[in-house]
């Protein structure tokens, strides 16, 4: 099955560290041509220089994925140089954790811009190409918090949700033009979105202890994704947790919010006051 990536072409944003360094190193092992891009343009060197020297093909470009401009000329660049594109992994993203009456309009701002847009930007991009060449697929990363109650987390959820329902109605209108489009789900996954990430009135580490499950490491996370990207999945959902709260929600909403509103109890329990 890893014989399926040798020779294809993937675009990754986000690529500099997390799950989307971890798609780069799988990707790269695999003998899949890179086009990595990633805000923090030193980093991102950093993570291609180290590539390069382990064998694989690499492009690095600093892109801020909430520039439509600078997305559209990564994509279109890396197609008329390569003459292909497999696969697009939007994973760019950003997460904010309060309560929604601690979330500034700033925050709201800069996660929809980050991870709605962003992913808009490289779906508008990539998508007609795709079109253009009869092949692709497009991946974007959501969340578990796009798919079921995750208190604390409002606003990022709102974006993930949107995720979802942007990657569900383009998997439909993709498929007669040849295009493949999954949306991956993860649990807790042990990346700086999970430790780095603004938190207003909560410590990180506490809020991570909370977890019923340990989080995944990054390479674990990126192996299963490939698996089903390799699969055509459409729901790539990561780590038993994340799919038990799913299912939980589709069989039982109800009982599910009210699972949720005991989780925030818990959550309140060890909020900081400023």
């Amino acid at each position: 099955m890893k014989k399926s990536f040798a020779g294809k072409v993937a675009i990754i944003t986000g690529s500099a560290q997390g799950i989307g360094k971890a798609l780069a190193e799988e990707l790269g092992d695999r003998g899949c041509y890179l086009v990595l891009a990633d805000i923090n343009g030193a980093l991102l060197e950093k993570v291609a220089s180290d590539l390069r020297a382990a064998g694989a093909d690499v492009e690095a470009t600093k892109v801020d994925v909430r520039d439509p401009r600078q997305v559209e000329v990564l994509i279109r660049g890396a197609f008329q140089e390569l003459g292909r594109i497999d696969y697009l992994f939007n994973n760019a993203g950003i997460n904010v954790l309060a309560e929604l009456l601690d979330t500034s309009l700033g925050d709201w701002n800069r996660l929809i811009d980050v991870n709605l847009r962003g992913v808009v930007h490289g779906v508008h991009a990539a998508y007609p190409l795709m079109c253009e060449q009869g092949f692709g697929h497009i991946i974007n990363i959501a969340s578990v918090a796009g798919l079921a109650p995750t208190p604390a987390e409002g606003a990022y959820a709102a974006t993930k949700h949107a995720v979802v329902g942007l990657s569900t109605t383009l998997r439909i209108e993709a498929a007669a033009f040849g295009i493949k489009v999954s949306v991956v789900c993860p649990g807790a996954v042990d990346t700086p979105i999970l430790h780095a990430s603004k938190h207003v009135k909560f410590d990180s580490d506490a809020i991570t202890e909370l977890s019923p499950e340990k989080p995944m490491a990054p390479r674990q996370a990126a192996r299963l994704i490939l698996r089903g990207v390799e699969r055509g999945r459409f729901f790539i959902v990561i780590s038993k947790t994340a799919n038990a709260f799913w299912r939980a929600y589709r069989l039982a909403p109800e009982g599910s919010l009210l699972l949720g509103q005991l989780a925030m109890k818990r959550i309140r329990a060890i909020k900081r006051d400023a």
